[in-house]
């Protein structure tokens, strides 16, 4: 596209013929999962939307390039480097400027998305509004990102050591619509219940594409949030997850962890704590989504 902005050969080619293409983020590589599940992950995710006849596109800045559709060898460079940043909103330019390399958060990933033309977008869980977020203000970006940039995010909720009740509050308040997928209740990222109802969900892929086009008709601005339960087989129970994340986040409280670092410390830590469990279903709800959004960009197209 431009000096600044690199679209893969395969990624050019599908925008070209009007054929779908469903963007994934780069923060689960470089933040989300350890190696070498994260590479693994990531391969496996963009299989996933090949098999449902769409194009994958992962996105990260590399050497200050906004890089759609990453290649074999870059995938394997952002696995392992530990010196990757975790990018969003308010820094994807000043890495752009300063030829960093980083992974794209869900609000950057949407930013280049909709460079791109892309519309539909599959990853774990959103960022949201931070336990104890009265005192910190600590919120998301992805949230204002999703009142703005009119992508879908086919996720399974928000990531469940955030404040739920408060994040679909802030959603609501922002009009991005969080629609339930085969469930009415949102889910908690690892786990398929949270408690909380929904008031808008669908059955099928057919039902979702619906309402993202009448989104669109009626001019309303922003994107959607398609919220998928973690597979069933693999989901943990709410009581155990919020076990562990009390215990993570209490830990992390006594340490000093603060800014970035607490995410990738929580979610190192639960799955700790868990012996695992929360690694496996992590893994599979990423590929669970990136299927339901390849099953989705087909539908749209």
């Amino acid at each position: 596209m431009t000096e600044l902005i690199a679209l893969s050969s395969g990624v050019e080619a599908a925008l070209a013929d009007n054929q779908p293409v469903v963007a994934l983020e780069s923060t689960l590589i470089t933040h989300g999962l350890p190696f070498p599940e994260n590479l693994s992950c990531a391969r496996d995710a963009q299989d996933q939307i090949r098999a449902q006849g769409a194009t994958p596109a992962t996105i990260a800045v590399i050497d200050g390039q906004i890089r759609i559709g990453l290649e074999e060898t870059e995938l394997e460079r952002i696995s392992q480097d530990d010196t990757t940043r975790k990018l969003s909103r308010h820094d994807l330019a000043t890495a752009c400027a300063k030829g960093l390399t980083g992974g794209t958060t869900v609000a950057a990933t949407m930013i280049c998305a909709r460079k791109a033309g892309i519309s539909v977008f599959a990853t774990g869980g959103i960022g949201g509004v931070h336990r104890g977020w009265n005192r910190t203000l600590d919120v998301s970006a992805d949230l204002q990102e999703l009142a703005q940039t009119p992508v879908t995010v086919v996720c399974s909720g928000a990531k469940s050591l955030l404040d739920l009740s408060a994040t679909i509050e802030m959603l609501e308040t922002l009009g991005v619509p969080v629609v339930g997928f085969g469930t009415e209740e949102l889910p908690a990222f690892f786990s398929a219940q949270s408690g909380i109802s929904l008031h808008q969900f669908v059955d099928t892929v057919g039902e979702a594409a619906d309402i993202i086009r009448t989104r669109r008709e009626l001019g309303l601005s922003g994107g959607e949030v398609l919220a998928v339960p973690p597979p069933e087989a693999l989901a943990v129970a709410l009581c155990d997850l919020e076990n562990w994340t009390q215990t993570a986040l209490t830990e992390s409280q006594e340490s000093g962890i603060t800014g970035k670092s607490v995410t990738p410390y929580l979610l190192n830590r639960i799955a700790e704590l868990s012996k695992g469990a929360t690694l496996t279903v992590n893994t599979a709800l990423i590929l669970n989504n990136a299927s339901i959004a390849g099953r989705l960009a087909v539908t749209l197209s």
